[in-house]
């Protein structure tokens, strides 16, 4: 199964997330500290979690000025559901229901439902077809003749039994009806047993519902451990440290009887298992010094009882040679980003493989690493984790952030006592604070590009290189006329700044420049053009291309092709018939809104979230005149 949206509710500072998207492979939750992050991601994992066995609890989970009042209102907590997920039924998972149910009960990509109570009790839907089932059944096991025409108006199993019985009970004049109900009935009970169809659904799809992998910094190893204790104590009462610590152990393929056995030579090979397992992943994945080696050595400590009885206990001691510096320290005195991510390695070692897999939750992750190392565990999530798991991190780090992989970003922000965190897949808009981790991303890999890139195309804000990236990929995966790939599409923040840029930078690399028709920007770039700082021709004005005294970016589309992008995005429905004038399609929208200007950002945005869905509905008239612009503006690599 996949995980495919989730809705937090009432849970800590959340009163209602509103539906989330999450997508097939990553996902990134960014915020300010305490804006909701983390609350998402706990109340998430305790739905089914794995390594350890938290619970809801009303007391430290419910929103705290809301508790009271609630239980004021004679509402039963215990009954209020803090998760919901929705998650998709895969072709493995619906080719195990057919084999059990038959045909046509449920179809790949339909959507099973779970919520969990604050009573720590599991609701759910499965989405597949109790009727179906019945026909399934029916179609399968022969009914007598005379029969048919009432089972062919039975909708659930239950309605089945009953039938099956009353008639069981009136066919005993009958041999032959009697001998082919009674078979068909003993089918039913090797189907379903003694529970219904929702009961023997859940037992199949129990087992493929994928477990919640939480790791935060608290899951971190400490220096020592007693190994005994690791190993024997039951999964529940285990606390995330121990749990990584176990997840060590178990790493090198340990057994308990291994590491406490008291040959020195058959435990120093089991020692040495583990060391080779993670030492390869800390050399792959941590380039900030590939001269590390793991050490994990197991001492006995005697220890006394109170009651005078000597212990001997064996401890596990985790030491890191560093053969740059020739020496081995504890690994409690390497920074706090190494233990970190080593930390993690161990842990997810334990369930990297397993079946479903995971889900993996990463809180703050890397939060210690150096910018260059956060990009490393950027590399290890899509490299490693994301090749089966499912992978939801929260950040605050522009580092953290894949500036192109915006459309798996979900911005976090924390509206207060009246509307608590809200989580939404607006990337191009929100607070300033909340939306610095990207702005710090797109201008890292700017400044990232500007230094290596010969030729770059500069626009004046996100949406533009919204609408020029995606189309732009979309037509050259269909062979047509697309932006050479020479391209570095450079978005400055505004018409303003446009002059800036180019006379910073204009000497130095070459610069064509996108530009609405406004006056006042035209006249200072050919100013500049004319005191040498770019090439006329490196000038491209989208009413030109349009052979229009006036357009922007989004006249490149059909009206009715960008009022769907608006229309989605602030959730209006206005037709083509509404607009008066024609002049650019944005000021024409905002004079009908009463506004002098709205957010360019959120079509763009809405753009960029269903690119699947809205390109193929692409008119070719759209197609066409994007073609023609980026044709232009290829023209322009031979100036």
């Amino acid at each position: 199964m996949k995980l495919r949206k989730v809705r937090i509710r009432m849970f800590r500072n959340i009163l209602d997330s509103t539906e989330v998207a999450i997508d097939e492979r990553v996902t990134c939750l960014v915020g300010k500290n305490e804006s909701g992050k983390s609350a998402f991601l706990h109340a998430l994992w305790r739905i089914n979690p794995a390594r350890t066995k938290p619970e809801f609890v009303i007391q430290d989970h419910y929103p705290a000025w809301l508790e009271k009042r609630h239980r004021n209102e004679r509402k039963n907590l215990e009954e209020v559901e803090p998760v919901e997920a929705c998650l998709e039924w895969e072709p493995a998972d619906v080719k195990a229901i057919e084999d059990k149910f038959g045909p046509g009960v449920v179809s790949a990509g339909a959507q099973m439902r779970l919520w969990k109570s604050y009573g720590n009790k599991l609701r759910w839907e499965s989405g597949c077809s109790e009727q179906q089932a019945v026909k399934n059944f029916i179609a399968k096991n022969v009914i007598p003749t005379s029969k048919k025409t009432a089972y062919k108006q039975i909708m659930d199993f239950e309605a089945l039994a009953a039938q099956l019985a009353s008639d069981l009970e009136e066919s005993k004049d009958s041999a032959e009806d009697h001998k082919l109900l009674a078979n068909a009935q003993s089918a039913l009970k090797t189907l379903l047993g003694n529970d219904g169809f929702d009961a023997a659904m859940w037992t199949l799809a129990e087992g493929r519902l994928p477990a919640f992998f939480y790791f935060a910094e608290y899951s971190k190893l400490p220096y020592s451990a007693k190994i005994r204790d690791v190993l024997e104590k039951p999964e529940g009462q285990l606390s995330d440290s121990e749990a990584t610590v176990r997840a060590l152990l178990r790493l090198g393929g340990t057994e308990k009887e291994y590491m406490l056995n008291p040959d020195y030579e058959r435990r120093k090979r089991e020692l040495e298992n583990v060391a080779n397992a993670l030492t390869e992943d800390v050399n792959k994945y941590w380039s900030q010094n590939p001269e590390l080696r793991v050490q994990p050595d197991i001492t006995q400590r005697t220890e006394r009882h109170p009651n005078g009885q000597q212990v001997v206990l064996d401890e596990l001691k985790l030491r890191i040679w560093d053969n740059r510096h020739s020496l081995s320290l504890p690994f409690t005195d390497h920074s706090a980003g190494f233990q970190w991510f080593f930390s993690f390695l161990a842990a997810f070692s334990e369930y990297e493989y397993h079946d479903p897999p995971m889900i993996i939750l990463l809180d703050e992750p890397a939060v210690g690493l150096h910018a260059r190392a956060q990009a490393d565990f950027l590399r290890f999530i899509e490299e490693r984790l994301a090749k089966r798991c499912q992978v939801i991190y929260t950040t605050h780090s522009p580092f953290m952030v894949q500036p192109s992989k915006l459309e798996r970003v979900r911005l976090v922000e924390d509206r207060g006592k009246e509307e608590g965190a809200l989580v939404s897949s607006d990337v191009l808009t929100r607070d300033r604070d909340t939306l610095f981790p990207l702005q710090g991303a797109l201008g890292y890999d700017l400044v990232q590009h500007l230094f290596v890139a010969e030729n770059n195309l500069v626009v004046e804000g996100t949406s533009d290189y919204a609408y020029l990236k995606v189309i732009s990929d979309y037509l050259a995966s269909k062979a047509r006329r697309c932006l050479d790939t020479k391209w570095s599409i450079v978005p400055v923040g505004g018409a303003d700044l446009i002059p800036t840029f180019v006379a910073l930078l204009g000497n130095h690399l070459k610069v064509t420049v996108l530009v609405d028709s406004r006056k006042d920007g035209v006249q200072r770039l050919q100013r500049m053009a004319k005191d040498g700082y770019l090439e006329k021709q490196r000038i491209i004005l989208l009413g030109e291309v349009l052979n229009r005294k006036r357009a922007d970016i989004e006249d490149l589309f059909e009206v009715d092709e960008y009022l769907e992008l608006y229309n989605k995005a602030f959730g209006k429905a206005i037709k083509r018939a509404d607009l008066q004038g024609n002049d650019p399609i944005v000021e024409r929208i905002a004079r009908h809104e009463g506004v002098s200007r709205y957010d360019h950002g959120r079509p763009a945005d809405v753009l960029l979230r269903e690119r699947e869905t809205i390109l193929t509905m692409l008119s070719e008239a759209t197609l066409k005149r994007f073609e023609d612009l980026f044709e232009r503006i290829n023209r322009t690599l031979e100036v």
